[in-house]
């Protein structure tokens, strides 16, 4: 006597969701040592190597800030390869004036965010705003008013930097 099993795969069409097999499904769990949580996140080995370790979110980013990619590698061999993969990169270049370029707010780049952060100001302020603060800390700091004092000098020269960071992207916002 033949058994019959009920099955939930009706053929094609499939009828229930992709994923829902029943056998358990695998879990890479993170390679630091004492960590049970899955790991998600892929990290080289070592340099140029194809062999990853797989780490949690929180322990990626452990590894990731003691990272040095040019370990090993003279100046010279360092700022060669740094020239070719930005070389190689430079199809993202032109992504740039879609503001992709880094982390922001979604209005504003990486750099800008700096800049305002230097300038003392939101994130969300106007051209005026930030104007206003660039002439306020420029004058306050300025080497004329400040003779001899080296920091209100690096002062001078941050809010100078972050001014002109601002300013060009104002001038390509508005063209």
């Amino acid at each position: 006597m033949a058994r019959f099993t009920r099955s939930n795969d009706w053929g094609f069409p499939r009828w229930r969701s992709y994923g829902s097999e029943r056998g358990a499904t695998q879990v890479r769990i993170c390679d630091r040592h004492g960590c049970d949580r899955p790991g998600d996140c892929p990290a080289p080995k070592s340099p140029n190597s194809p062999e990853r370790w797989y780490f949690c979110a929180d322990h990626a980013g452990e590894y990731n800030r003691g990272w040095n990619y040019f370990e090993g590698l003279s100046a010279e061999e360092a700022a060669a390869r740094e020239g070719a993969e930005r070389r190689d990169a430079s199809g993202f270049e032109q992504s740039r004036h879609y503001q992709w370029g880094g982390a922001g707010d979604g209005s504003r780049s990486r750099d800008e965010m700096r800049a305002l952060d230097v300038l003392g100001v939101e994130a969300d302020a106007g051209f005026d705003e930030i104007k206003a603060a660039w002439r306020r800390l420029a004058k306050a700091n300025h080497p004329d008013v400040r003779p001899g004092d080296q920091d209100a000098a690096d002062r001078f020269r941050a809010v100078q930097a972050a001014w002109d960071v601002l300013r060009t992207a104002e001038e390509r916002r508005a063209a």
